[in-house]
């Protein structure tokens, strides 16, 4: 990696008699300061190309390399050159200005199409070579790292150019025997043909009549009663709205942005500035979107993706006791908002959906423990109870692969396992694509991101969403809508079936 870094240091009074002072000041910095972060035995680190003295500047040209970094170079100046102009002369360096910085670094690969980023007013490349050409930054930018994720961030984006269109890691770790299906039929199609659900007021959502409903609730009931209470989860309760701060803590806002619904809130309570708009609305019988536009603010927070984040939010800077380890809980309460866009399908792939998220932090030993706990709970629920044809793999989904958003780390047992159940309407076994109905997380990113502590070890965390939806649909697609036919764990938990609605 090379760094080459024009800028100018802006002194809060005149330096024309002072060049000798300064002079000697960044030759001594050169020998020493600036090569802080080189590896002993090791030749690099950063160097004053040249110096240019004004009447309350100097412009500077700095060439580095990897160890120290000519933003974090500069950056070291201005503050030695701070104490010691502000101690003999009472002069500082009021901020540092970019005149031009090119960095140059290599990818894993040759881009196969232009990369635009914010903050470049160039970005070109030889090869495998990226030449990067920085916009103006603000010293407080410099200061917060935008060049380091400037460049991850080229390098993230040829990377996906290159896996756009892979699947995901995949790797089979056990599957069930084969049942015997009772149909081959779409479950929800042939709900909406009994009444049993009906398509949601907005895209993407559904209304559960009292039969559907039912089942879903019978799935709660299974996974708190058979899986989460007898391995030692507490309820908890959590709000549906995640502020943005919240977000990219957990890095969904550079994940998923695409996929997530937002909220605005009234600008105003008071009724008279909202009195031209209700007049319009009880005239016209429709919403005034002009109106409307100026009467909500900008976003600022979005319906619930995951329940996950919240609780970590609840944690954040917080130190758990040794005995409260490990911390078990979830919450049933909030439902999930993802916008599918032409991805939907049936009760399984929606834009909003009802789960149960068990959420876990502790040692490393206490969450292989647990894990292995909670996936034999699981395979007593889908063997015993469900009586599924069902499989588990471990996998790394591609944006996670490319991201570092909390890949597992080489040589340990994090990462996530997916449970996929056979859908007999997709086709054949071998050849069509089960269903993703369950999956389990462990991770470290996400107390190292809210900075939760215990009183001794290191933590990690997890989660482990159970899509009621998701549940039902593998349940459904296999067992089909008689109750005669369902398995007898499930009938027994399930009981009389609702009397349902009579529409005329």
């Amino acid at each position: 990696m090379i760094f080459e870094l024009e800028c100018y240091l802006r002194f809060s009074g005149t330096i024309a008699d002072k060049e000798e002072f300064i002079s000697d000041l960044l030759s001594e910095a050169d020998d020493d300061l600036l090569k802080r972060g080189v590896p002993h035995g090791m030749e690099g680190g950063a160097s004053i190309d040249y110096v240019e003295f004004h009447e309350d500047n100097i412009k500077l040209k700095l060439i580095s390399d990897r160890y120290v970094r000519a933003h974090d170079a500069v950056l070291r100046l201005k503050k030695m050159l701070s104490q010691n102009m502000g101690k003999e002369f009472h002069i500082g360096v009021r901020g540092v200005e970019i005149g031009s910085y090119v960095v140059e670094f290599k990818c894993d690969h040759e881009p196969m199409e232009d990369i635009d980023l914010p903050f470049t007013n160039d970005i070109e490349f030889k090869g495998d070579i990226c030449i990067l050409n920085v916009g103006e930054l603000s010293h407080e930018q410099l200061a917060n790292n935008y060049v380091d994720r400037m460049i991850n961030r080229v390098k993230e984006k040829v990377n996906a150019q290159h896996y756009e269109g892979k699947k995901e890691q995949w790797n089979l770790i056990w599957r069930s025997q084969q049942k015997k299906m009772v149909w081959d039929k779409d479950p929800t199609e042939e709900m909406e043909k009994r009444g049993w659900l009906m398509k949601g007021p907005t895209k993407g959502k559904w209304f559960y009549r009292p039969e559907a409903a039912k089942i879903l609730r019978t799935m709660e009931r299974i996974a708190i009663e058979e899986v989460l209470k007898p391995s030692g989860f507490q309820e908890i309760i959590e709000s549906m709205m995640v502020p943005f701060d919240v977000w990219i803590d957990t890095g969904h806002m550079e994940g998923v942005p695409n996929e997530m619904y937002y909220v605005s809130e009234p600008v105003t309570r008071d009724p008279e500035e909202w009195e031209r708009f209700i007049d319009h609305v009880k005239i016209a019988k429709e919403v005034p979107m002009d109106l409307f536009k100026e009467l909500v603010s900008e976003p600022k927070s979005g319906i619930c993706y995951a329940q996950c984040p919240v609780v970590y939010w609840s944690l954040r800077n917080q130190t758990i006791a040794d005995d409260s380890l490990p911390l078990l809980v979830y919450d049933k309460t909030s439902p999930s908002a993802r916008y599918e866009s032409g991805g939907r399908h049936g009760i399984e792939r929606v834009d909003e959906f009802h789960r149960i998220e068990p959420v876990y932090i502790g040692t490393k030993d206490q969450l292989m423990k647990l894990k292995e706990d909670m996936i034999d709970r699981y395979k007593h629920v889908f063997e015993d109870i469900l009586e599924l044809e069902w499989r588990m793999a471990e996998v790394e989904p591609f944006y996670l692969q490319q991201s570092g958003g909390g890949t597992a780390e080489e040589g340990t047992e994090e990462g996530t396992v997916d449970f996929e159940a056979y859908l007999p309407y997709r086709g054949d076994r071998e050849e069509s694509e089960w269903l993703e109905f369950q999956n389990l997380s462990i991770f470290r990113k996400y107390t190292k991101a809210f900075n939760i502590k215990s009183q001794t070890k290191e933590l990690y965390s997890g989660c482990s969403g159970i899509g009621l939806e998701r549940w039902t649909a593998a349940f459904l697609a296999q067992k089909g809508l008689e109750p005669s036919k369902w398995p007898k764990g499930f009938k027994e938990r399930y009981g009389e079936p609702p009397k349902g609605l009579k529409l005329l």
